[in-house]
């Protein structure tokens, strides 16, 4: 499990990883803009998921944050309570970033479930099947009584969740120009 201690180093990697991703490239379409950005907008993240399960690998090559059953989502007063971190993690890209999170609740599977919110591995560090560990880590805790659920904005990255047992549920597009999602679902064990 990471802690608060862990927080900058997984923000760090997550934005590696995160660094060619669709979705963080059509909000940040400037490459410099968006590694400058992408550290605290993850480390916004990595503190919203404390109350679900955060787990990363024992050097900090991959992390995964999760969101429990009916936490999927992050309500408007939550949103509002960190308008001022957001601006400073957004700036003028939070009509896109709002754009990305509306599609993405507007695709969520009804009823309750894991949601895999993150997952990354540093680009140094894939191949080695780091990334596999830790998402299947969290699969290992939960699957045996909830399904889960998650969503990517990378076409590379269904095989990946198909070999740990995902199905693509849906396939969509961020209104106004935005990015393909593909949502996958992962019955309970």
């Amino acid at each position: 499990m990471a802690g608060r201690a862990d927080r900058a180093r997984i923000s760090a990697m997550l934005a590696r990883a995160f660094a060619d991703d669709p979705a963080m490239a059509w909000i940040f379409p400037d490459p410099a803009e968006r590694a400058r950005r992408l550290p605290r907008l993850f480390a916004l993240l990595f503190d919203d998921d404390a109350g679900g399960m955060r787990l990363v690998t024992a050097n900090g090559e991959a992390a995964t944050l999760w969101r429990g059953p009916g936490e999927a989502t992050t309500s408007t007063l939550a949103i509002l309570r960190q308008a001022w971190p957001f601006w400073r993690a957004l700036g003028t890209r939070i009509p896109r970033a709002l754009k990305v999170s509306a599609a993405i609740e507007a695709h969520m599977p009804p009823g309750e479930f894991w949601y895999l919110h993150i997952a990354g591995c540093d680009p140094t560090a894939q191949g080695r099947g780091l990334g596999r560990d830790v998402v299947k880590a969290g699969l290992d805790r939960v699957a045996k009584r909830w399904p889960a659920y998650l969503e990517t904005a990378t076409e590379r990255n269904l095989g990946f969740y198909r070999a740990l047992g995902f199905t693509v549920t849906d396939e969509w597009t961020v209104p106004g120009g935005g990015p393909r999602f593909w949502s996958m679902c992962r019955p309970a064990d």
